[in-house]
């Protein structure tokens, strides 16, 4: 069963220090066709504290996706996805690299990690409307994700 067979909204938690991809992402999932949440952390240390649900954000919601950036203050992308990836409950959630970088090395160390895909963000404004597109359709329409009931 997909996302969209159920009546949940979609947690959707965006990794992402540059307000400019953050305010483009969360415009493209408002057109999205499945009601959705997004979270965004600024930096890996703040995006670790979500996820592990510490201090202020000990009410904080599991998200079902992450799309995560590799060029981060703090805790850069990788050091977040080999943390997401150790943990029993967290490395259940897919995690998508939605970067700027193209660098052969960042697509494979990131895979190594079990990164669910690697996205080379767009400069184009349609095309990076078709790439969320194509995340909602594949991961919320396609894809059975595992859920959690005390989310």
């Amino acid at each position: 069963m997909s996302l969209t067979d159920n009546a949940r909204t979609v947690e959707i938690f965006l990794v992402e220090d540059n307000p400019g991809d953050v305010f483009l992402t969360k415009k493209a999932f408002q057109k999205a066709r499945i009601a959705n949440h997004i979270h965004v952390a600024p930096d890996g240390e703040t995006a670790l504290d979500m996820l592990f649900k510490r201090g202020e954000y000990e009410n904080y919601v599991t998200p079902d996706i992450i799309l995560l950036d590799i060029n981060l203050p703090k805790k850069n992308g990788k050091q977040v996805l080999e943390e997401i990836k150790t943990d029993e409950v967290l490395r259940r959630i897919p995690v998508v690299i939605l970067t700027s970088s193209k660098a052969e090395k960042d697509v494979a160390e990131t895979y190594d990690l079990q990164a669910s895909s690697y996205i080379v963000k767009p400069v184009d404004l349609y095309k990076f409307h078709e790439i969320v597109s194509a995340i909602e359709n594949f991961w919320f329409s396609v894809v059975v994700l595992p859920y959690d009931p005390t989310r």
